[in-house]
């Protein structure tokens, strides 16, 4: 049974082999319920805690079955939330007349909040993303991303990456979409963390970027970095809008590269937040 502090943390995976429960260290298979079936539920913690309470640990679960947590979600982004992120936003964009944007936005009650990816566009742990063929200057994006259920509660936690081409949203603010969506442009993982409590304020998320086995680029931050109230980035979200399969809300980067720096074909992409795990991902 999950009863004490320490054991109200499980994760929920998505495998080739099914979903699976992880509750300390002991691994679960949840028979005869889809992905979607299980975030259904309003309580997603409760339910997962009820179905593994009396079934022995499964010995079929594989890392290498990982698939992205995501069934028939959306993946949402909120942009300008860390003041990292609007320094750079407004440098890249300085040229097109679109700097002061980045700088109210991050200033203004209403949020940015822009649509990301589709199911099929979304990669899980170790699997490919892409940076596009027409840009020169392409980043990863290490967010903090949130789990919603389709009432608007905060269901769970997970790792994402906001593929994002620079110099195409520079050129232009209206180019966002064009700069964020394409194939292979999310990753997510490697499982979804829920808790009884959420996590501290002292969170870090962590980045380190691999080039020929060496690091060409590594940062981090902590959540207190972060602007806006999670609660309040989900109730925009949901303002008009209704998520039937819930949704995927990545919550904004606070770890810029600098400007002389560009992702290349065959760099590794490590993005580690304790306790959800590292997504890791290979550039295509």
């Amino acid at each position: 049974m999950i009863q004490s502090r320490e054991d109200c943390r499980v994760k929920l995976y998505r495998t080739t082999g099914g979903c699976f429960v992880e509750h300390n260290q002991n691994h679960f298979l949840i028979l005869n319920r889809s992905w979607d079936d299980l975030v259904a539920h309003a309580d997603l913690h409760a339910f997962l805690a009820h179905l593994i309470a009396e079934e022995p640990p499964h010995l079929g679960f594989k890392p290498e079955d990982l698939l992205a947590p995501i069934g028939s979600q959306e993946v949402w982004a909120a942009g300008v939330t860390y003041y990292r992120s609007r320094g750079a936003r407004m440098e890249e964009s300085k040229d097109s007349g679109g700097g002061s944007f980045y700088d109210r936005v991050y200033s203004a009650e209403r949020p940015e909040l822009f649509f990301k990816s589709t199911p099929s566009r979304t990669v899980g742990h170790r699997g490919r993303v892409r940076i596009r063929s027409d840009a020169q200057w392409s980043v990863p994006e290490p967010e903090f991303t949130l789990l919603v259920g389709h009432t608007g509660k905060i269901l769970g936690y997970t790792i994402g990456n906001d593929m994002s081409s620079r110099d195409i949203e520079g050129e232009n603010p209206l180019y966002l979409p064009q700069a964020k969506v394409y194939n292979g442009s999310c990753a997510l993982g490697p499982g979804v963390l829920l808790s009884s409590d959420p996590l501290p304020p002292s969170t870090e998320i962590a980045l380190e970027i691999l080039r020929g086995g060496r690091v060409e680029f590594s940062g981090s931050v902590a959540l207190t970095e972060l602007k806006r109230p999670l609660e309040t980035l989900v109730d925009y979200l949901f303002r008009d809008n209704s998520f039937p399969h819930g949704c995927y809300l990545m919550t904004g980067t606070g770890i810029v590269p600098p400007g002389s720096f560009t992702l290349a074909h065959g760099d590794l992409i490590r993005i580690t937040i304790d306790p959800i795990g590292t997504l890791e991902n290979e550039v295509a």
